[in-house]
């Protein structure tokens, strides 16, 4: 229900104060004062945590409840690395190492509950979350029984090695489909979040762990994409493409997270090779094409995700997108600080209108909305606003802490560079691909490798899925 009138809000307010014994108000919060982001920001992190019941009896460890996918408690456990590294705050440490764990099969992340809903993007979104880990020295998992126990690093290399796999040249010319299954709906569609996540986590892996091939493989996908209609001449990037029409005819809607994960590679990839003039030129196009996530309407510095925020038509996934292109661009002023005087005020002037947006109590937490040009909740409520609300308010703090590691500065997570191949530690059968360079055939195109070493077991599967 939306309260319009003044009348509704006033009700609204004496219904809180009769639950609750007060009226919330917005958020208190000077972006220029250490001490009132950390207290904002965990507000929005209790809020958004107040959310996940998997530790409690009749939730799944690492899973959100219903409505929300597999793939958004991923993302949610790596906003919360972010948390701890920002504030120093450990308090949900234990939680977010705990339900990134149980969501591991066979030292990487593609759990046989999932079959039914993961992606491409699913998993890459678990796997950030575990190279976040690495690079920002999140506590290592714990010792355990196993023979061969996970390190952050050898997760995302995992998810990286089982990607390259479904790398598809036979249809579009390249790039992945947006699912990993062919039963899966959206499995004749490669999308941007897809490709750009690969492209990202190719990047990231490539400044991590100083591997070319990493660097070979990001190189490829950025290009696969650029010369797609998955972006213009201007560098707007769309959502996808179907391969029934050779990928001719993208959906022209555009998305925070598309920028987000397109920016975050292309600075990691700047980085990584020094500096170099040809990444700093792609880094400020994706920047100046951000642009319309940014309207002149509301003072051209508040991020609007445009596809569906004015319309109100997000559904519970698009409202965690503003989050990942807040967390990246923060990233991004470390990675490349020619940025900064771009990025720095359109964190501050977000945050200030997230900040604003945080005054609604309907579950005894403070919860944030989505419309951040507004001063008044807009009574939207959910882990997507909660992250994004988090996301933006914490990054005010990029200034204040180190940037991210890498083996051979700090990093101490262990590398497994053949994880998730046979060669790995995982058991055989699975797909076969020792870390490499990029052969002449591999740039010419490699066939796709599709999970069928598992359809065997499709018969027996029990999945977990949400509608």
């Amino acid at each position: 229900m939306l309260f319009s009138s003044r009348k509704a809000r006033a009700l609204w307010a004496l219904g809180t104060l009769l639950l609750y014994g007060h009226v919330v108000t917005a958020i208190d919060l000077d972006t220029s004062n250490t001490d009132s982001i950390k207290k904002a920001a965990r507000i929005c992190a209790d809020g958004m945590m107040s959310f996940y019941n998997g530790n409690q009896t009749g939730g799944v460890l690492g899973l959100l409840p219903g409505p929300y996918y597999w793939w958004e408690a991923g993302a949610m456990f790596g906003q919360m690395i972010e948390y701890w590294f920002y504030t120093g705050d450990d308090t949900y440490n234990d939680v977010v190492t705990e339900g990134l764990l149980a969501q591991i099969a066979n030292n990487d992340f593609m759990p046989a509950n999932q079959t039914k809903s993961e992606g491409n993007d699913d998993q890459a979104f678990w796997a950030f979350a575990a190279l976040s880990a690495a690079e920002l020295k999140f506590p290592d998992p714990p010792n355990s029984t196993s023979k061969h126990p996970p390190s952050w690093l050898g997760l995302a290399q995992a998810v990286f090695n089982e990607q390259v796999t479904r790398w598809d040249s036979k249809h579009c010319g390249g790039g992945l489909r947006w699912q990993i299954f062919s039963f899966n709906k959206g499995f004749d569609y490669k999308n941007s979040i897809s490709n750009g996540g690969f492209f990202q986590l190719a990047a990231r892996l490539a400044r991590y762990t100083n591997n070319e091939t990493y660097a070979d493989w990001a190189d490829k996908s950025w290009d696969w994409m650029v010369n797609s209609v998955l972006i213009d001449n201007k560098f707007n990037i769309y959502d996808g493409a179907y391969i029934s029409d050779n990928c001719t005819n993208p959906s022209k809607i555009q998305w925070t997270y598309n920028a987000g994960t397109m920016l975050m590679g292309a600075a990691n990839m700047y980085n990584y090779t020094n500096a170099n003039s040809k990444w700093r030129s792609r880094l400020e196009q994706v920047l100046t094409a951000s642009a319309v996530f940014f309207p002149t309407a509301y003072g051209s510095n508040i991020m609007v995700e445009v596809a569906c925020e004015t319309q109100g038509t997000c559904n519970y996934d698009q409202p965690s997108f503003k989050a990942y292109l807040a967390r990246w661009m923060a990233a991004t002023i470390q990675l490349a600080p020619f940025t900064r005087d771009f990025i720095l005020p359109k964190l501050k002037a977000s945050a200030a209108g997230a900040a604003g947006q945080c005054s609604g109590a309907p579950r005894g937490n403070t919860m944030c909305g989505r419309k951040w040009f507004q001063k008044q909740w807009d009574n939207n409520q959910g882990v997507g606003e909660q992250m994004s609300a988090l996301s933006v308010i914490q990054a005010n703090l990029i200034d204040k802490v180190p940037g991210p590691v890498s083996l051979d500065k700090g990093g101490t997570s262990k590398s497994d560079p053949s994880a998730g191949t046979s060669d790995s530690n995982t058991p055989a059968g699975l797909p076969k691909l020792i870390t490499r360079k990029i052969t002449a055939g591999d740039k010419a195109g490699a066939s796709i490798l599709t999970g069928l070493t598992v359809g065997g077991l499709l018969g027996t599967l029990y999945w977990i899925s949400f509608a």
